[in-house]
């Protein structure tokens, strides 16, 4: 048996709000969405990943509370160092910027975190050994 990992499914406030977060800060799209109301329920993907790995949304959870210090985190790679300056600029200016960009010893890389509208801690990195490797 070889299981696959195929989703991460997050219980967020707002459906609507963290759906427009990720589409916005981290490209993914809308491939499904079900039940009514609070309990909604939205999968997102990547541009052509949609049969490989999912982001399950689930409307109506709590707000998360996560200390600076907690590395607690999913990750998106990103091609170029500078598109670490760039989303870290952005998340400042809208006051989600959980770290700063920084430094990390190999395989870490260049990353800075966000904090998506439930409050959960998204990585944005470059320099890994997984996602884009250009430059």
């Amino acid at each position: 048996m070889k299981p696959a990992f195929t989703h991460c499914a997050l219980h967020v406030r707002d459906l609507d709000t963290s759906i427009d977060f990720y589409r916005s800060y981290c490209g993914l799209e809308v491939v499904k969405r079900h039940s009514e109301g609070d309990g909604r329920v939205a999968w997102l993907a990547s541009p052509g990943e949609e049969g490989n790995f999912v982001l399950v949304l689930l409307g109506g959870g709590p707000e998360r509370a996560q200390d600076k210090d907690d590395m607690t985190h999913y990750g998106f790679g990103v091609a170029k160092r500078e598109d670490i300056d760039e989303i870290a600029e952005r998340a400042r200016k809208d006051g989600i910027l959980q770290w700063e960009p920084r430094d990390y010893a190999p395989p870490t890389g260049y990353l800075c975190g966000v904090r998506d509208p439930s409050g959960y801690i998204v990585e944005f990195s470059h320099g890994q050994p997984l996602g884009p490797h250009q430059d």
